[in-house]
């Protein structure tokens, strides 16, 4: 199912700008998964544009992962009013694109509690699951998936942030063994 940028198979169609696609290397084996997009995202149109954006550019940059090497996209792609988290109805509805999205991926990092349960299908509990790679059938494909905190959960706590760090350096290293 092709990413309709006209979509309006859930609510979040009627208060949107518009929808935001995945950004980044379209083909890479690593996808960063979020949970859905800001503000700054539904004005420009792309993935984590806005202050978790920043934060996870910075992350990106010191562990020496050049953006445009990873693809970047969100369980939904359109932002839910007031930034609050996607409900399961509106995740289902996104679901089809986001497993197209991930097709053919080595690696997702689940960025976040939404993002987690979105893919793994349980409440992850990210200061124990953290960095924990785990199998996850999406589609007809098996994916080795990540969970990782969410760069907005960076901004204010160390210990998220220096997660967030190893979880990049995993998928660093998963880009640089299939060279």
């Amino acid at each position: 199912m092709r990413l309709d940028l006209a979509c309006t198979r859930c609510p979040l169609s009627r208060s949107r700008t518009q929808v935001v696609p995945p950004a980044g290397d379209l083909d890479s084996i690593v996808c960063f998964v979020g949970e859905a997009p800001g503000e700054k995202e539904d004005l420009t149109g792309k993935p984590f544009v806005g202050r978790a954006g920043k934060m996870l550019d910075k992350l990106l940059r010191i562990e020496e992962l050049d953006r445009k090497r990873i693809m970047i996209t969100n369980t939904v792609k359109c932002r839910p009013p007031e930034n609050r988290n996607p409900t399961a109805e509106e995740m289902t509805a996104c679901f089809p694109y986001l497993e197209q999205e991930l097709e053919g991926r080595k690696l997702v990092v689940a960025m976040g509690r939404v993002a987690c349960a979105g893919l793994i299908g349980d409440a992850t509990k990210l200061g124990s699951e953290a960095n924990i790679v785990r199998k996850v059938k999406v589609g007809r494909d098996q994916i080795d998936v990540l969970p990782a905190y969410h760069p907005s959960a960076c901004l204010f706590n160390v210990q998220a942030r220096k997660s967030l760090q190893e979880s990049i350096r995993i998928a660093k290293g998963f880009i640089d063994d299939d060279r």
